[in-house]
C-alpha cells in the first residue's frame, strides 16, 4: 500500500517502465493436524458381567449371613414324669424314662435345661424348662396342676394360668391381641391353643386335661427374638401333634 500512494509513482513519466507486481508469498506451512484415535470402549456384556460380580460379592461381604446354632435343623424330644414335688427326687430332666413319661415335647439342640426347685415345683407347677443360652427368655416350659378332670371355659382357663405366673400375667396385660380356639388330636383328646401377641414379647400355650391333672406347655420369646425364630418357635409348640403319647414317638426327630 505504501508503494502505490508515494509521489515518485504519482509524477512519473507514462513512458517509463512499470515494476512488475511480486508474486504474492505462499501462506505459511502449518502442521499436519495429528488424528486422534479415541480408545475403544469396553464390550457392553463384559461391562455388565464385571458389574454384576462386584453387586454379588457387595452383597455377600454385607448380608449377614443366620448361625447354624440360631435356627436349628435337629431337635431331641424331652420326656417328663409330672412327679409331685413331694417325690421330685432329683434335677436330671433328660433321664426321665420313656415308660414313665406321662408327656413328651421337642427340645432344640443347643438348648439348656433349667433345674427346676421342689419349691416351684410346689408353688407354680413348674415340671421342666429349657431356655435359649443366648436369649434366656426364649424358651419353652411346661406346669402341671393336680385335681383337673376336664377342661374349664377357655378363658377361665387362661386366668387361672396366669394366677401362678407372674409374667403370663404381664403378657396378656399389655397384649395387643390373643387368641384361642379348641382343637383334638387323633385319639379325641381336647385341647385348647392360645397365641399371645404382646408389645414386648410372644406366648404360644398348649393346655390339656389328662390323668386327673391339667398340662399347659409354654413356648415364650421377646419380640426381637420371636421374629427371628417364629418357624422354629411355632415347630416346638406344634410338635408333637400330643403332649400325651409318649410311647408312640421316637427318641428324636430331625425337621
Amino acid at each position: 500500500m505504501a508503494t502505490i500512494f508515494s509521489p515518485s509513482a504519482l509524477f512519473s513519466s507514462s513512458s517509463s517502465s512499470t515494476t512488475p507486481p511480486k508474486p504474492p508469498l505462499p501462506p505459511p506451512l502449518t502442521k499436519p493436524q495429528q488424528l486422534i484415535i479415541p480408545p475403544s470402549k469396553p464390550p457392553l456384556t463384559n461391562l455388565t458381567t464385571t458389574l454384576t460380580a462386584a453387586a454379588a460379592a457387595a452383597t455377600i461381604l454385607t448380608t449377614t449371613l443366620p448361625s447354624l446354632a440360631d435356627s436349628p435343623a435337629n431337635y431331641q424330644i424331652y420326656y417328663g414324669t409330672a412327679a409331685s414335688a413331694a417325690n421330685y427326687g432329683g434335677y436330671g430332666g433328660n433321664s426321665s424314662k420313656k415308660d414313665s413319661a406321662e408327656y413328651i415335647y421337642d427340645v432344640p439342640d443347643g438348648w439348656k435345661e433349667r433345674l427346676v426347685s421342689k419349691v416351684e415345683k410346689g408353688t407354680n407347677g413348674t415340671d421342666s424348662e429349657f431356655y435359649n443360652p443366648k436369649k434366656k427368655s426364649e424358651k419353652e416350659y411346661l406346669t402341671y396342676l393336680s385335681g383337673f378332670r376336664q377342661l374349664a371355659p377357655k378363658d377361665a382357663v387362661l386366668n387361672n394360668l396366669a394366677l401362678s405366673d407372674v409374667n403370663l400375667q404381664d403378657l396378656i396385660g399389655s397384649a395387643e391381641n390373643v387368641t384361642s380356639e379348641e382343637t383334638k388330636d387323633e385319639k379325641g383328646q381336647v385341647y385348647y391353643v392360645y397365641e399371645i401377641d404382646g408389645v414386648v414379647a410372644h406366648s404360644l400355650i398348649s393346655v390339656t386335661c389328662a390323668n386327673n391333672k391339667l398340662y399347659a406347655h409354654f413356648v415364650n420369646a421377646p419380640t426381637p427374638e420371636w421374629n427371628r425364630d417364629q418357624d422354629m418357635l411355632r415347630h416346638l409348640h406344634d410338635f408333637p401333634d400330643s403332649l400325651l403319647e409318649p410311647d408312640t414317638v421316637g427318641t428324636s426327630k430331625n425337621e
